[in-house]
C-alpha cells in the first residue's frame, strides 16, 4: 500500500502524515511513502486548469498503478475515486484515511477507551457531499470521545469556505464561511473540532484566530485536529 500524503499536509500540515504514519505503524500496517511524491490535480481540475491537471495525473498515474492508494487528503480521494476512471480511464484502488481507521478500531489493532471529551466534527464537501462518507469518521471518533452535533451537518453542512479555489480568488469570503463555521463550532460546547481534509483544517484555524477579537463570536478556542491527529492523541491519553 501507497500512502499519498497529499500536497497540502506533506508541505504544510506535516502533523498529518505524522500522525498517520505513527498509527499505521501501531497497527503493524506495511505501507510505503512516495519519495517524489507528486500531485493528484485536484486544485487544477477545480480552477479550470485541465490541461496542468491532466498532464499531473498522468505522471501520478504511472507512481500509483496497480497499487492501493491510502489517502489524508478529501480532495485527493475524490479525485483518484471518481476523476481518475473519468478522466484518464483508469480506477485507482483508494481509501480514505477516515475508513481504514475505521476497519483497524473494529478489528481491535487500534484500542478504544472512550472519554467524556466532547468532540464535534466538520463534514468535509470532497468526503462527505462528494462521496456520501458521512458515518464512517463519526464512528472513529465516538470511539474514543463523545459526539456532539452541530446544527448543519452531513448533506446540509456548511463549506470550510476553501474548497473550489475560493480562498485564493476570494479570500474575504472564504475567511467569513470559516468563522461561521467556527461560530458553528463553538455553539456545540465541544472542545475539539475534528474533520478529514487539510484545507479545511488550514482555513478554519486561520479563521478562528480572526475571529478571536469579534464579539460575534464568544468562547473558548477549539484545537481543530485531523482525525489521525485525534486518534493519536486519544491513544496516547491512555
Amino acid at each position: 500500500m501507497i500512502y499519498f500524503r497529499g500536497c497540502l499536509s506533506r508541505e504544510k500540515l506535516k502533523e498529518i502524515p505524522h500522525a498517520t504514519e505513527e498509527l499505521l505503524h501501531k497497527a503493524g500496517i506495511e505501507y510505503r511513502i512516495l519519495e517524489d511524491e507528486g500531485c493528484c490535480g485536484s486544485v487544477l481540475l477545480r480552477t479550470g486548469f485541465k490541461e496542468e491537471a491532466l498532464a499531473v495525473m498522468q505522471d501520478t498515474l504511472e507512481d500509483i498503478r496497480g497499487e492501493q492508494v491510502l489517502v489524508s487528503c478529501a480532495g485527493c480521494y475524490r479525485t483518484f475515486k471518481e476523476d481518475y476512471p473519468e478522466i484518464l480511464g483508469e480506477k485507482v484502488d483508494v481509501i480514505h484515511t477516515s475508513r481504514l481507521f475505521q476497519e483497524l478500531v473494529e478489528e481491535g489493532l487500534l484500542e478504544t477507551s472512550p472519554s467524556q471529551e466532547k468532540v464535534t466534527y466538520h463534514d468535509p464537501c470532497h468526503l462527505g457531499r462528494h462521496q456520501k462518507e458521512y458515518q464512517t469518521p463519526r464512528e472513529v471518533i465516538c470511539a474514543y470521545g463523545e459526539l456532539v452535533e452541530m446544527e448543519r451537518t452531513q448533506e446540509k453542512a456548511r463549506c470550510c469556505g476553501a474548497g473550489g479555489g475560493v480562498k485564493s480568488a476570494f479570500p474575504e469570503l472564504s475567511e467569513e464561511i470559516g468563522k461561521n463555521r467556527v461560530e458553528d463550532t463553538r455553539n456545540t460546547g465541544a472542545t475539539t473540532l475534528v474533520t478529514c481534509c487539510p484545507f479545511c483544517i488550514l482555513n478554519l484555524e486561520l479563521s478562528q484566530k480572526e475571529s478571536s477579537s469579534s464579539t460575534r463570536v464568544t468562547g473558548e478556542e477549539v484545537d481543530i485536529l485531523d482525525l489521525s491527529q485525534f486518534l493519536l492523541r486519544r491513544l496516547k491519553h491512555e
